[in-house]
């Protein structure tokens, strides 16, 4: 039995005093690969040496929402370059965030186009952060939907309808520590969507999944979200595993 993680942050300052442990540790965990979506200009250095030195972790190239500025268009040129020199398992994570700071919602949606518009042309898939911004991230994405973009609507928390709105778009769900929080809302998202449109992540460092909740988050705690989804959805940890894996392996396949 082996998981993905499809959405972490190992990259993060907050390993820097353990990475190599936390990675032994995903390892044991029967973690088979995690996928590391970018987050700006920054965060580009640590997470290429991670996936030298870990071929099994994933870069992703893209500008987190919370990271776009009135500079967002010389960021997004700079990044771009690196799709020039090699090729990477994604665009993201890209997206749009309300939640923090609504001071730059236009440059938030001109560079989600932006990206989507990279998945597109080195046809790979994109990562979307959307936190209190769902319906004007879905209309960026049925805008932009020309039958070949898909990615993962990353931390889902919506409705089963939202749920819904995004498999319709080609996206699969990404189902994190929420599922496993007592009032996370994704019960009735998880009874009604197929597990075939479902990948798990942790989202590491944040959103640790209970029992570890309130403790920093790593790929090693994936199979409490793992247990949860198989809870929910009756269905075995094998089941939940080997479907999610497989999604996930077939998502990324370039």
């Amino acid at each position: 039995m082996t998981y993905i993680d499809s959405h972490a942050h190992v990259f993060s300052p907050e390993f820097a005093q353990d990475r190599e442990e936390m990675l032994q540790r995903a390892q044991e965990a029967h973690i088979a690969e995690v996928y590391m979506p970018n987050i700006d200009l920054g965060s580009i250095e640590t997470m290429l040496q991670i996936e030298q030195q870990h071929p099994w972790c994933h870069s992703l190239m893209g500008l987190h929402p919370c990271h776009v500025f009135q500079d967002y268009r010389e960021v997004l040129q700079q990044m771009e370059k690196w799709f020039k020199k090699r090729s990477f398992k994604g665009v993201g994570e890209a997206g749009l965030d309300y939640y923090w700071d609504k001071t730059f919602v236009q440059e938030q949606k001109e560079a989600l186009r932006i990206q989507c518009g990279w998945a597109k042309k080195y046809q790979i898939p994109i990562v979307l952060h959307t936190r209190d911004a769902f319906q004007d991230t879905l209309e960026i994405i049925q805008e932009q939907q020309d039958g070949t973009l898909r990615g993962i609507f990353h931390c889902f928390s919506g409705t089963v309808d939202e749920a819904q709105a995004a498999v319709d778009q080609n996206f699969m769900l990404g189902i994190g520590g929420v599922s496993t929080f007592k009032n996370g809302g994704l019960e009735p998202v998880l009874k009604a969507i197929d597990l075939k449109h479902l990948v798990l992540e942790t989202d590491s460092p944040y959103l640790a999944p209970v029992p570890k909740r309130g403790k920093r988050n790593e790929p090693s705690y994936l199979p409490f979200v793992a247990h949860r989804v198989s809870e929910i959805k009756s269905m075995t940890l094998d089941e939940v595993a080997a479907g999610t894996t497989a999604n996930a392996q077939r998502l990324f396949a370039k």
